[in-house]
């Protein structure tokens, strides 16, 4: 099954997009090659730009919180575990005082290595980090795999407080609802929100063999999903099949 998540409002979407990121980095920060290495520089890079939104901590840190509040209320119900309760309060707990030490933005005390911010400064030009341009770059590039694994891993460890709080929030905002499956028939799915919750991630598994894509769009009060198919002219074209599909909507 192909999962597809679409969320609905720009702070899960901002959390996406840096999970996204962390995850790449995560991949590319092991690898021996210097290209490898590179493009995680460049993710590094990526992921300060996002987190460079000046209410990005902020809404991490209220997130945590709240969650907190939450897991604390369900004290002393004898339907929950305490020990696995406690585990998860201590985890939040942690997140937010490791996430709050933090000075400034995420990434802030990269900033002041100016080595990596000519790097950086010349990353967004195409063929801008070229060995004319920056010939300390292609020294560092032309190290052992094992001394630019390490710079990688002391730079990416000032975003790790970030994208473990990242990673938390996201995981329970995913467990908090379960999927049901649903039928798109003629390849289109609308449905209306119950009110009086307020849904943050839609997400969709659907069978790969099917050969479609779905496009997703929704609201407060909607959802709607079509159904397309990626032809040989390399154009969508919608489908008209039914087609059915796992959907959940987490609040």
């Amino acid at each position: 099954m192909i999962l597809y998540e679409y969320p609905f409002n720009e702070r899960i979407r901002t959390y996406l997009r840096l999970e996204h990121l962390f995850r790449r980095l995560g991949e590319l920060v092991p690898a021996d090659s210097a290209l490898s290495h590179h493009y995680a520089l460049v993710t590094i890079f990526e992921i300060m730009d996002v987190a460079a939104r000046a209410d990005l901590k902020a809404d991490v840190l209220r997130d945590l919180e709240k969650h907190k509040s939450v897991f604390n209320g369900y004290r002393g119900n004898p339907a929950i575990a305490e020990a696995v309760l406690d585990k998860v309060v201590a985890q939040l707990e942690r997140n937010y005082a490791t996430l709050q030490a933090i000075s400034g933005k995420a990434g802030q005390a990269l900033t002041e290595n100016e080595w990596l911010m000519s790097i950086r400064s010349r990353a967004g030009i195409p063929g801008g980090t070229c060995e004319f341009d920056l010939p300390a770059y292609h020294a560092w590039q032309n190290r052992p795999a094992a001394s630019r694994r390490a710079d990688l891993e002391r730079w990416a460890a000032t975003l790790a407080p970030l994208a473990e709080a990242i990673y938390l929030l996201l995981k329970l905002l995913r467990d908090a609802d379960v999927p049901y499956k649903v039928m798109a028939a003629g390849g289109q799915f609308q449905q209306n929100l119950p009110q009086g919750r307020s849904f943050q991630l839609l997400r969709l598994r659907i069978d790969p063999r099917r050969g479609l894509i779905p496009e997703i769009s929704g609201n407060r009060l909607m959802v709607s999903v079509r159904m397309m198919r990626h032809e040989s002219d390399d154009r969508l074209h919608a489908s008209v099949d039914d087609t059915p599909f796992e959907l959940t909507l987490c609040a």
